[in-house]
């Protein structure tokens, strides 16, 4: 029996012989066709180059291409598992012109392989072609030789492809296999065509026309070919099976998880282990491209594959989760082929056992209330909308999942109800929404929120994409279109542009059409939390709602924000590693050229505190451990250890970051929805620049990462240099050098004030001579003003003063830069009658100043006007004259 890996291999090795370039398999996630969830034929990869927009460095290529019909308009999920041929994933094999070879050849090499390569005989194949394509027609009877009775003409457009409205197009030709008339059915064309007996293996689409609007309007310059074989459709007929879960890799999956639960895989439970392999596979190539469960766009059709796939494991009666245990039967038939699925493995399980740990409680809860709910109903019956609202709205029951079960029992859902529940929720939602407070500058983006969708926010995994134009903002108000000079808000249905949230600055960029749009993204905002509004101004061409465009996110700059974001996981698991547990985040600001970092902290850290954080988070940089993300609930996140950030928004579902080296497992982890670098070395450096007071209790740390810090230390360097010339020492001298210098400023000023006193002691220039005692009333009085004393030096001198006149009192006024300070003093034996505070307020007062204080020996205060400063001596000798003495 040849294997599907054999078949699969052998596909490749025909065409990469015949002169094909082997290309391997795309991602699912599309990066050239925005209108497309997934990536759904084997053509979509080449789609550019069909229509010229890109060329590649081959003419002709071959692929086994990934697939997956679970969403949209191509959508196979509600027939997996009860027929024989639906997936939701699939491997299309292909081989492709791109204005090279044409029909004849096309039809040779499928011929070839069919029946010389592959040995299928010749009598059970049959070929359509569309009915005026008289050119395949006869090609079809010159190489295979088939009668004209097994070459159908088809008139209906199963057999004439078109790549949209407009664009390439041309005529097909599909080839069936008859598996005999054991089975009931007719050849295509025939009133028995929907039965089971011709199954088409593969068609060949032969894009010769251009059409626009519908109607073909020219032939193509370069005729080109491009044909899709379902691999599982043609294993099943090389395997000698008519059904495609009875092929090879299928049968494995099937035997496993019958093996697991101890069921058996046919009767009851045969659709159930089939639906089980099926989203087995779909779930597990979805999550090792990238696509993690979510509550909306393509995480929203991951998710509800998983919960159907979960839900048959409980109709088997698995007990435990189920699914995350066949992963590697999976990666054990496919991983050869695939190995993004060996790398993913440990993903793909943790992933599917938390979801369906998850979900086993929410299915369980509706199924009780759903059986609840149905007792008595009759086949046929249906579900009120409104119960079924009920049971998604209040217990988390997906109403695909309600539609899911009751079809067992015959049992159909008012969708109709459920839709008008639905939309009265939604307007109660925003009548409360108006009501809250909210600016009704925001109320445009909650309309095209509710009307348009989400942003699906596509950045994790690259920096480019195309995305469909849902709305355009210009003023505060949605327009149709926009040109250059305009500076708009522009809305798209997915973006790998950040938006900005949680102290991470949104991400800049171009954004850029075919039809010649230029446009410049200044910031990208994050309206509702559900819109990515790219702020830009349209520099050349023009941008209309509809649109494709092609988004490019500033890669520099992305690279300096997420390395600074990361900085701020690692500063905040330092620091409390340092100063301990109740270091909490207060704050942040992430941006392209700095971060800032705000947490609880009674006092101002030491320099050796410092310096012990910053040597900490490089350590973890140099360590270079790889930043993983897992998908969690916030309360099974914050259980196993992650902190949750200040300013975040949490939902049922967060990423959770772990980062570094730590005693147990990681360093940090963290709570955290924003764009990361893949490794820790990625950072480069880290350098703390400034810790300062925010408020009380909270600090403030600024840092610098990667080339910033590297020229912030070198701009430090350089001013090391130019003081250690000018102090003409070397720059390892300068702190000793500084010091000498310093320390003989000091002696210098010691020495100038000791001048400037004895100076002034001595009746120099610089102050009126010192008057000798006087008698004011009974008191002996000694005044002098001195400029360019330090008044620091007034109470020495009072107090010298004080010695030489045995008892009385003494006053002195400094002046310097024209303000004066006055000090008076009065001897002990007077202070029962004469009080120093009051005799130097009235001074105080004379020069322009309040106030002034000390005790009744000795006080000093100062005022602005130092020119009277001779006044003040006199207003205190005013005041002692009256004073009982």
């Amino acid at each position: 029996m040849t294997s599907t890996n054999d078949i699969r291999r052998s596909f490749l090795d025909y065409f990469g012989a015949n002169g094909h370039t082997i290309v391997p398999s795309a991602p699912l996630v599309p990066h050239n066709d925005p209108t497309l969830m997934f990536v759904n034929a084997g053509m979509v990869p080449f789609k550019n180059v069909f229509t010229g927009l890109e060329t590649r460095p081959y003419k002709t290529a071959t692929s086994s291409q990934k697939s997956v019909r679970a969403g949209g308009k191509h959508n196979d999920l509600d027939n997996v598992g009860y027929t024989a041929r639906h997936h939701t994933f699939f491997e299309m094999l292909g081989n492709f012109s791109f204005g090279d070879y044409f029909k004849e050849q096309a039809i040779h090499h499928a011929w070839t392989l069919l029946t010389k390569e592959w040995g299928l005989p010749a009598d059970k194949l049959t070929a359509t072609v569309y009915h005026t394509d008289d050119e395949a027609f006869d090609l079809w009877r010159k190489i295979a030789g088939l009668p004209d009775h097994r070459i159908i003409r088809i008139p209906t457009k199963d057999n004439f492809w078109a790549m949209g409205d407009s664009g390439p197009c041309g005529p097909c030709s599909e080839i069936f296999y008859d598996h005999g008339d054991h089975i009931w059915g007719g050849p295509p064309g025939s009133p028995e065509e929907d039965g089971d007996r011709f199954v088409e293996i593969w068609n060949l689409v032969f894009m010769q026309y251009e059409q626009e609007a519908n109607e073909i309007v020219s032939e193509l310059p370069k005729p080109s070919i491009d044909t899709g074989m379902g691999l599982e459709r043609i294993a099943a007929v090389m395997q000698g099976v008519h059904n495609n879960y009875d092929t090879d890799t299928f049968k494995a999956l099937i035997a496993e998880s019958g093996a697991i639960t101890r069921t058996a895989t046919d009767g009851d439970h045969q659709a159930s282990h089939r639906v089980i392999a099926d989203h087995l596979r779909s779930t597990s190539f979805l999550i090792a491209d990238g696509v993690l469960p979510a509550n909306e766009g393509r995480g929203y059709v991951l998710r509800r594959i998983m919960r159907r796939a979960m839900r048959h494991a409980h109709i088997i009666g698995a007990k435990d989760p189920l699914i995350y245990r066949l992963v590697g039967s999976l990666v054990s038939e496919m991983g050869g082929a695939y190995p993004e699925l060996v790398r993913a493995q440990p993903l793909i399980e943790e992933t599917l056992l938390r979801e369906e740990t998850r979900f086993r409680k929410t299915l369980e809860n509706g199924l009780r209330l759903l059986d609840e709910a149905t007792t008595g109903m009759a086949e046929g019956g249906t579900l009120p909308g409104e119960t079924a609202f009920k049971l998604y709205d209040t217990f988390g029951f997906p109403y695909d999942l309600t539609e899911d079960a009751l079809r067992t029992q015959g049992l159909g859902v008012d969708r109709a109800g459920f839709d008008a529940a639905m939309a009265e929720q939604k307007a109660a939602a925003r009548a409360a929404w108006k009501g809250s407070g909210e600016k009704a500058s925001d109320d445009i983006w909650y309309d095209i929120a509710e009307t348009l969708g989400s942003t699906e926010f596509v950045g994790y995994a690259s920096t480019k994409g195309e995305g469909e134009v849902l709305a355009i903002v210009k003023d505060g108000a949605r327009v149709d279109s926009a040109t250059v000079g305009d500076s708009v808000a522009i809305i798209t249905n997915q973006t790998p542009f950040y938006g900005e949230s949680g102290g991470q600055n949104g991400d800049a960029g171009t954004i850029t059409s075919l039809g010649g749009l230029s446009a410049d993204v200044a910031d990208t905002s994050k309206p509702l939390g559900r819109l990515h509004a790219h702020q830009a101004v349209i520099s050349a061409g023009s941008v209309k709602v509809g649109d494709t465009v092609q988004l490019s996110v500033d890669v520099d700059r992305r690279d300096r924000i997420r390395a600074n974001h990361s900085a701020t996981h690692l500063l905040h698991a330092a620091l409390r590693k340092e100063l301990g547990a109740h270091v909490t985040q207060k704050g942040s600001m992430v941006a392209a050229d700095r971060l800032r970092f705000d947490f609880s902290h009674p006092e101002a850290l030491t320099h050796a505190q410092i310096a012990k954080v910053e040597a900490d988070v490089n350590a973890q940089i140099r360590h270079n451990e790889e930043v993983t993300t897992r998908l969690m609930t916030p309360d099974d996140a914050i259980a196993a250890g992650a902190m949750a950030l200040f300013g975040e928004k949490y939902g049922d579902e967060v990423r959770v970051l772990s980062m570094g080296k730590g005693d147990d497992n990681h360093y940090s982890v963290e709570l955290c929805g924003g764009t990361h670098v893949r490794a820790t070395g990625d950072i480069a450096l880290l350098k703390i620049v400034s810790e300062s007071a925010v408020s009380s209790g909270v600090r403030r740390i600024e840092a610098l990462t990667g080339e910033a810090a590297r020229l912030w230390l070198v701009d430090r360097e350089d001013k090391l240099r130019q003081s250690a010339a000018t102090l003409k020492t070397s720059p390892e001298d300068v702190p000793a050098r500084i010091a000498a210098l310093v320390e003989q400023s000091r002696k210098l000023e010691r020495e100038l004030a000791e001048a400037k006193k004895a100076l002034a002691l001595g009746g120099g220039a610089s102050g009126a001579a010192p008057a000798g005692p006087e008698q004011v009333g009974n008191v002996s009085f000694m005044a002098q003003v001195i400029d360019g004393l330090d008044p620091k030096e007034l109470r020495g001198i009072v107090d010298g003063n004080k010695k030489t006149l045995g008892s009385g009192v003494s006053a002195i006024v400094a002046v310097v830069d024209g303000r004066a300070t006055i000090a008076v003093g009065v001897t002990d034996d007077l202070t029962g009658t004469i009080s120093a505070v009051d005799l130097v307020r009235v001074g105080v007062e004379a020069l322009g100043g309040k106030g002034g204080g000390g005790r009744p020996d000795m006080a000093q205060g100062g005022g602005p006007d130092g020119d009277k400063a001779a006044a003040a001596i006199e207003a205190v000798k005013a005041r002692l004259a009256g004073s009982p003495g």
